[in-house]
């Protein structure tokens, strides 16, 4: 039988439950449900009384009364008169018995060869790698991060507790089997796909759990071995990894100051893969002329254009360029965008915008693949939309984005004049072409001992070897005030690099 905790066990156990966002009686509860669920506290065990735990926690009393009120109606623990309160034994009822399972899983019996059952081996492939601790470093040049000072904390939470109403809750907590949330969807409709130029009705709309979710449901429709791809090159690491797990006949082009070329290395191919508002990962935005000229080659050689709007065009100054899609005349612009992005990427909502036809087979796929993205996260995405809170988002993004581009692009000119860095008019990050000699990955190892997070290029080209001279530089996650302190550490680095021994 387990052993009842004591009192310096308690502290203990207190201790590991202990959470910023978490008040004290909710620190408590976590404890004592940890306590009795991980069978710390066997069925029938007397928990202290009240004011010896507030003695031993080091809490006010009333603290724990009520925590041991709230497990109590919740029927962790049950309340004796005169007696105190002792752990229900229905708590653990209808569980497996582990004890004996775990002596069945030591009989020695032979594991399958799963190596050899593995239709392909994904943990080969070659990924973007940001360390999970990268808030840890002062200086975390990465893109596609979160920001806590960006994120709308306020904004975010009203829409949650609204969602969470009565009425609301009816609507998002049932099954949608296939369907969206419809008030997520005339948003998007009526709210951002028009500041791209992009008009689309109900049933040309399909919501993703982010947009590399559709992409991966595209790819899964219309790519099989033999189906040619045009991509950017350097272009996105998991766009080109989902393409690959499908098709061997990957065609990367190299890409200029305006984007994807459109010239006769498109002739033949089956699809084209680009993100022409932001280039990935150069940043450079295509223009009017050779977005037009793009559509135009892909009615008269018949390829379909996926277009990863994943960055939106937040624009510097001036007008944004329209979108791909919101030129196609002709239904050959598979439209990919993200709502998440610019908020937190954690929230996962992307969509799709493309012929009724293959929205209506994507959404077929998606339901054997998750059903549908949360329902309660779309409706919180509908009403942040309908209030307002997007709009204003973007432009405190657009803001912060160019105050700090600016001091990059001033830091790197000032303490690292022999790097180039190409130039941008959005986004969150730049490319950076480093001096002959200075390997980029070698670079980022050497700037992560002094705090400061790159993005080496390698991943982001087909090409093998993948050229080592040039790396990505985010700057949406890290603080303004911290930009040009992080700039002049890695300038030292390079300069030593450069250094002859």
């Amino acid at each position: 039988m387990p052993q009842v905790p004591n009192a310096a066990l308690w502290k203990q156990l207190f201790q590991r439950s202990a959470r910023e966002n978490m008040n004290l009686q909710g620190q408590i509860r976590e404890m004592l449900v940890s306590a009795i669920l991980d069978g710390q506290l066997p069925p029938g065990a007397p928990v202290p009384s009240s004011r010896d735990m507030a003695d031993q926690l080091g809490v006010a009393r009333n603290t724990v009364v009520l925590a041991y009120q709230q497990l109590a109606d919740e029927g962790y623990l049950v309340s004796r008169q005169r007696s105190g309160h002792f752990v229900n034994g229905d708590n653990l009822s209808g569980r497996v018995n582990s004890a004996a399972l775990e002596g069945a899983a030591r009989t020695g019996r032979a594991q399958p060869d799963w190596q050899r059952r593995f239709r392909e081996r994904f943990t080969t492939q070659r990924s973007i790698v940001k360390p999970a601790d990268w808030q840890s470093y002062p200086y975390p040049f990465l893109y596609g991060q979160f920001d806590p000072t960006l994120f709308p904390t306020a904004a975010w939470r009203e829409c949650c507790i609204k969602t969470l109403s009565v009425l609301d809750t009816r609507d998002w907590a049932p099954d949608q089997i296939a369907r969206d949330d419809e008030a997520l969807v005339q948003q998007i409709r009526t709210r951002v796909l028009p500041r791209r130029g992009v008009w689309a009705s109900a049933d040309e709309l399909i919501v993703t759990v982010g947009a590399q979710h559709a992409l991966y449901l595209v790819a899964d429709l219309l790519m099989r071995e033999g189906t040619r791809v045009a991509m950017e090159e350097p272009g996105y690491p998991d766009a080109r990894n989902i393409f690959a797990s499908r098709t061997s006949r990957l065609e990367p082009i190299p890409v200029d100051l305006d984007g994807l070329p459109v010239d006769e290395r498109l002739d033949g191919v089956d699809y084209v893969y680009a993100t022409p508002s932001h280039q990935c990962p150069t940043g450079v935005t295509m223009p009017l002329a050779r977005r037009e000229a793009l559509l135009r080659m892909a009615d008269e050689h018949d390829f379909i254009v996926i277009e990863d709007d994943f960055e939106s065009e937040n624009r510097f100054d001036g007008e944004p360029t329209p979108a791909l899609k919101s030129l196609d005349r002709s239904g050959r612009v598979i439209y990919v965008g993200s709502l998440s992005k610019s908020l937190a990427p954690g929230l996962r909502i992307g969509y799709v915008v493309a012929a009724p036809g293959l929205i209506a087979e994507l959404r077929a796929l998606r339901r054997l693949m998750l059903r549908h993205p949360s329902a309660f996260i779309q409706r919180a995405f509908a009403l942040f939309l309908s209030l307002g809170h997007y709009d204003a988002q973007l432009r405190r993004l657009a803001q912060a984005q160019s105050e700090r581009c600016a001091i990059v692009l001033d830091a790197i000119a000032r303490y690292a004049p022999q790097c180039g860095a190409v130039p941008v008019d959005g986004g969150g990050s730049c490319w950076v072409q480093l001096p002959p000699g200075v390997d980029a990955n070698e670079l980022a190892r050497r700037a992560a001992e002094r705090g400061v997070l790159i993005e080496p290029g390698d991943v982001f080209f087909v090409a093998q070897p993948p050229p080592h001279s040039c790396f990505r530089l985010g700057y949406q996650s890290i603080p303004a005030r911290s930009i040009e302190a992080g700039i002049r550490e890695l300038a030292g680095v390079v300069a030593q690099m450069q250094t002859p021994r």
